[in-house]
């Protein structure tokens, strides 16, 4: 590498490393793993000593700064050599390129240079008239008639001094329009003071009635959340809104301000000169003609990045939580996935997870074969060892738990237990290529009740089989870069995969694909080579995989489980490159590997710097010791599921004042979704998921999650259901008809907790929540449904 490369990988490395809070010599260690093919997870996991210990977090923003640097340092080089060609690259210049350090201010400086279509300025500049425009913003006590005489050239399209003077201020315009320093300073003081304001587009009032909640709509953009930015843009594209950027709240003063800056930037004082007024005109129409419009639609698109990126962080939380929920283990599975005319289909899966049985039955309308229906079920639950009942949360979820039910009280000597997951996803991978390899002559509404019972057993091997974006976990995200969000979620499944681990000998090809290193190609290989010569003993067999090389073992084998085979380490999280280190602890203790296992008290008295040599330092030592202390660990938590309340089918059913026990299906900036076994999750507002103030919701709530709760209101017509997690919470209808409490006092009129609750000592100020059949849930409704 070059002394100038080497420069700049090293100004890279420190620009990335205060934005991670680490030290340039850890992400230039760990940029040059990336470089050579490493993986993120291997790199957090197994390459702590050479990255100082950079997280898997840590490393992921590294990735993705990396690339934007790069093509940032990619793109100076181009315009350097651009600037330099045209013979205009001074010292001043470039100093200023050099040190641009975004893309957006990189283009702004480029931008006078950059080779463009023939402007009015250009047809201006040809005709002579540059001089002109010079001379009356160096002297406004020209009158500007006067001195545009002197330009008029019909030969050179210049008819008389009004075109002359246009001419020269079409020059003015596009120079203070390409003005590197003014752009900047007006980027910042409109992204600072703007305010966004949304108006209906004249006519579609009735057609574009969802977006209601914006058909007059004003807003400063530094303060939007990004998922009501991102709902305005929706409204736009789907041409029902007309946003605008005002300069602040009072538009018109807004513009006359900005109006101002320019000329102030540009010398231009109104002290009654001759040219003043011609002057201050330019400066108008350099503001409403040419900045406004170019600020406004270079920090919208700005704020759409900001608000995408934020919308896809969400995402990519929420599907972590579901892919780490907790699994059932390995036990059979019945599932059932709910249906009423076409009925519900059944599938029942062993304990590990092979299909053994499948049924339609129709206990529901029009045919209400109920009786017909418990007995296929009972037979199935017998003859199979069923221990739990999956049951989708799709149509007819409520009635088919209910028959769940009525099978449990005929069958109570079986101990079973049913459970209503979400079936998010499982059409999709119904009809997907894979399922189809996976079960080619099984019909695809018969997949989807197999994925449903897989998805209890294993959340997260099931869930890999689907595309992300598809279990429907996000916000907005049909709204957001696609390419960014399937980077994204990618990398979030990836993560998830190898911290819990795989055992190599019962994992799809699907689920295999997602293991550091491995490819689509290389996972088809590892089952086939499976499926030809039984399972793998060891891991090192892995390696007469076909495209399966060291490289690639070196990145996946820490992450591939074998249990039961020739070589205990094998079934550990314990990479086979740092076997010796275990040889010396087992050396130095005198004790084989199946006693040292058996006795965490004793490994954990261990000191790891006793074993540590060149290549292994603590801390791979101190994660192998934990590793011995509970060799193959599962991260996830214990499988609960929760109890729906019965007689509560239907949002019909519901009345404020309930508290129910439900499910966690979303988390989203402005709160939490909760299924509540009612067809339409209810919303918990950010303000309502605590007795404190809270920041960020999953700081108290993540996907999965099983949580009491509180209706606050429902509205039946439009299903939006308020609910809340704080149980001392009031009902509005039941304050403003002055109820008592189960304590004989009055609660307070208002929204939120009573007096008492809201006074006591220590109690956070409330946040504003907004009851269920206002505009903003409406919103946040439409969120969840998209």
């Amino acid at each position: 590498m070059s002394s100038a490369a080497s420069a700049l990988a090293r100004k890279i490395a420190q620009t990335i490393a205060d934005e991670i809070g680490a030290q340039s010599a850890q992400v230039q260690s760990a940029v040059g793993l990336l470089d050579e093919g490493a993986t993120v997870p291997f790199i957090a996991r197994y390459r702590k000593e050479v990255t100082g210990g950079l997280d898997d977090t840590q490393l992921r923003t590294l990735e993705v700064r990396l690339t934007y640097l790069r093509e940032l340092e990619d793109r100076r080089a181009v315009i350097l050599a651009s600037i330099d060609e045209q013979g205009k690259l001074t010292d001043d210049l470039r100093g200023e390129i050099e040190g641009a350090d975004s893309k957006a201010r990189l283009e702004d400086l480029y931008l006078p240079y950059k080779q463009k279509r023939r402007t009015r300025a250009q047809i201006a500049r040809e005709a002579g008239l540059e001089p002109l425009a010079d001379g009356l913003l160096a002297d406004p006590t020209q009158v500007p008639e006067d001195a545009a005489g002197a330009y008029v050239d019909a030969d050179k399209g210049v008819a008389d001094a009004k075109a002359a003077l246009e001419g020269a201020r079409a020059i003015l315009m596009e120079r203070w329009s390409e003005d590197a320093a003014l752009l900047g300073e007006l980027r910042e003081w409109l992204a600072r003071e703007g305010t966004i304001r949304a108006k209906v587009v004249e006519g579609k009032e009735a057609a574009g009635e969802k977006f209601r909640d914006y058909f007059d709509h004003a807003e400063p953009l530094a303060q939007i959340p990004s998922h009501r930015l991102l709902a305005l843009f929706r409204g736009r594209r789907e041409e029902f809104l007309q946003l605008d950027l005002d300069p602040g709240t009072d538009a018109e003063a807004g513009h006359v301000l900005g109006e101002q800056k320019i000329a102030l930037h540009a010398g231009i004082r109104d002290q009654g000169r001759p040219a003043d007024a011609w002057l201050r005109n330019a400066c108008r129409l350099a503001w409403r003609a040419k900045l406004h419009l170019h600020l406004l639609i270079d920090l919208f698109n700005q704020a759409r990045e900001k608000a995408e990126a934020e919308a896809i962080a969400v995402f990519g939380d929420n599907l972590k939580d579901l892919l780490l929920a907790a699994p059932a283990g390995p036990k059979a599975v019945l599932g059932l996935d709910p249906g009423l005319r076409t009925g519900v289909k059944v599938a029942v899966v062993d304990a590990t997870g092979k299909l053994v049985a499948t049924d339609t039955i129709y206990p529901h309308e029009p045919r209400r074969q109920w009786d017909a229906s418990l007995a296929s079920l009972k037979k199935l639950c017998v003859a199979h060892g069923v221990q739990l009942i999956a049951i989708g949360n799709g149509t007819a979820s409520r009635e088919t738990d209910k028959l769940a039910g009525d099978l449990l009280k005929q069958l109570p000597d079986a101990r079973m237990q049913k459970i209503v997951v979400s079936e998010a996803g499982a059409s999709v991978y119904s009809a997907s290529e894979l399922a189809a390899k996976e079960f080619p002559g099984l019909d695809v509404s018969i997949r989807g009740a197999v994925s449903i019972a897989r998805r209890l057993q294993d959340p997260l091997a099931e869930l890999v089989k689907i595309e992300p974006k598809a279990i429907g976990v996000g916000q907005y995200q049909h709204d957001v870069d696609q390419f960014k969000l399937a980077r994204a979620l990618d990398a979030r499944v990836e993560d998830c995969v190898n911290a819990v681990g795989v055992h190599v000998n019962t994992a799809s090809s699907a689920l295999l694909a997602r293991v550091a290193g491995v490819s689509s190609g290389v996972a088809e290989n590892i089952v086939a080579h499976r499926d030809a010569n039984g399972p793998f003993k060891r891991r090192k067999d892995l390696l007469k995989v076909p495209r399966l090389g060291e490289k690639t073992f070196e990145q996946c084998a820490g992450f591939l489980r074998i249990a039961d085979g020739d070589e205990p380490l094998d079934g550990s999280a314990v990479h086979p490159e740092a076997y010796p280190v275990v040889e010396r602890i087992l050396a130095a203790t005198g004790r084989p590997i199946h006693a040292l296992v058996a006795d965490g008290a004793f490994v954990r008295g261990l000191k790891p710097a006793q074993f540590t040599d060149e290549r292994f330092g603590e801390p791979t030592v101190r994660d192998i010791l934990k590793e011995l202390e509970k060799p193959g660990r599962d991260p996830r938590p214990e499988f609960k599921a929760a109890q729906f309340a019965d007689g509560v089918e239907d949002i019909k059913d519901l009345r404020p004042g309930m508290v129910l026990e439900g499910v966690v299906s979303n988390v989203a900036a402005f709160g939490a979704f909760v299924d509540i076994g009612v067809h339409q999750d209810g919303l918990v507002h950010i303000s309502a998921l605590a007795d404190r103030f809270v920041k960020d919701p999953r700081d108290v709530v993540k996907a999965g999650d099983i949580v009491k709760v509180k209706v606050l209101e429902v509205d039946v017509a439009r299903k939006r259901i308020a609910l809340t997690r704080r149980l001392e919470d009031t009902p509005p209808s039941e304050a403003r008809d002055g109820r008592s409490d189960d304590r004989g006092g009055r609660r307070d009129a208002g929204r939120g907790p009573s007096r008492d609750s809201r006074s006591r000592p220590g109690a956070a100020p409330r946040q504003n929540a907004p009851p269920a059949n206002n505009a903003l849930a409406d919103a946040f409704a439409r969120a969840k449904q998209k």
